[in-house]
């Protein structure tokens, strides 16, 4: 994605004042060397309600740690949409990519009405970009949690007999049932020792039905057998096997909980479905939306930030510049270098953006992340 930069002047630094905005734009085509007079476009901010001096002081700083917020949760909604794979389809704002949106930004008068104190607007983007943050957090934790349950039961459908679900090969036929005394229990035994299994199972313990042990399955590693046996005899019957390197598997046949068993990994297969489309579905809107308003934030931005350095009434000229990633730091560099006067002495600099040899001595450490002109580098 191209890299965009928010530039605001004055009329006074125009080559034509009466006509600011097409002899800036213009004039900055050729001076920067852009590929197309399309790289460059208006910023069509409108005028807001404007309190005190310190009013906008403070709001200035709270809308750049705002900005940052907003550009952290957008970022991390981007991420969300990458890791629910949905990242081969393009990231749409409306109709159009954020680039497309940012070309052809337009205040929503609608949503955000200009009569409005600014910190009215303030805390309306406030409330929507945080409140879609918590909805797409919470979404995509609970859709972690149910892919994390799917696997689970997918790997018991899985693996050997050791470890795999056996709800799918049981029958009632396989075990003693609604027997005062006797139980039937069930041992993964691998291939490579079932004859030693045959010899030994009925001296595993007493009490162990002579010639009850059957086979209810195999697999390239295991084989499963059942065997009969008395219940007081049941939990030392499972330690001697252990001791063998057999594997009991615990069961208990209940058709209630097999059916349950059966419809588990339907059920987690489905839920983890749904999840994924609301996710994704959530991402998507909220990735526009907050984008949005975060556009609109950096255009607050903007005609403060150009209060506060031109003065009063608002009378700027905004675009926004289109360049490659690669291309910034020079046309940042060309910028000061033509534009280095607008700051005044204490923030003078030479053609690569470094303060001044004379000034440099004089001004604070604040001066050197001083631009001269109202500036901002857009990273999505």
């Amino acid at each position: 994605m191209p890299s965009h930069i928010v530039l605001s002047l004055p009329p006074s630094a125009t080559p034509d004042s009466t006509a600011p905005a097409q002899s800036l734009f213009s004039f900055l085509v050729d001076h920067l060397k852009l590929a197309a007079a399309s790289d460059i476009q208006a910023l069509n901010i409108p005028s807001f309600k404007i309190g005190t001096l310190d009013n906008l002081v403070q709001q200035s700083e709270e809308l750049a740690k705002l900005d940052s917020q907003f550009s952290s949760i957008f970022s991390k909604i981007s991420e969300i949409l990458d890791a629910v794979n949905d990242s081969r389809s393009v990231k749409k704002v409306g109709d159009g990519t954020l680039s497309d949106y940012l070309d052809q930004f337009t205040w929503n008068r609608a949503s955000y009405r200009v009569d409005k104190p600014i910190p009215e607007l303030v805390e309306l983007f406030k409330s929507e970009v945080f409140e879609l943050d918590t909805d797409v957090r919470e979404k995509y934790n609970a859709y972690n949690v149910a892919k994390g349950n799917l696997a689970v039961v997918e790997r018991k459908e899985t693996g050997n007999l050791s470890v795999r679900s056996l709800h799918s090969i049981l029958s009632p036929s396989d075990f003693v049932l609604d027997s005062e005394y006797l139980v039937t229990t069930l041992v993964a035994v691998p291939n490579n020792s079932t004859s030693q299994f045959y010899q030994i199972y009925e001296t595993l313990t007493p009490m162990v039905v002579p010639r009850s042990c059957k086979v209810i399955d195999s697999d390239s590693e295991y084989t499963l057998f059942s065997v009969t046996l008395f219940s007081k005899y049941l939990s030392e019957f499972v330690h001697k096997s252990r001791e063998q390197k057999f594997t009991p598997r615990e069961f208990n046949y209940n058709p209630e909980s097999i059916r349950q068993q059966k419809n588990e990994l339907g059920e987690a297969r489905n839920v983890e479905t749904k999840l994924h489309n609301e996710i994704i579905r959530l991402a998507r809107t909220a990735y526009a939306d907050v984008a949005r308003a975060w556009v609109h934030i950096k255009a607050v931005r903007v005609f403060i930030e150009s209060v506060l350095r031109y003065g009063l009434p608002p009378n700027f000229v905004s675009c926004i510049i289109t360049v490659p990633a690669k291309s910034v730091p020079v046309v940042k560099s060309q910028l000061l270098e033509k534009y280095a006067y607008l700051g005044g002495r204490g923030v003078a600099r030479d053609n690569k953006g470094r303060l001044v040899k004379d000034d440099a001595e004089t001004t604070t450490s604040h001066a050197e992340d001083y631009e001269p002109f109202v500036y901002y580098e857009l990273e999505f």
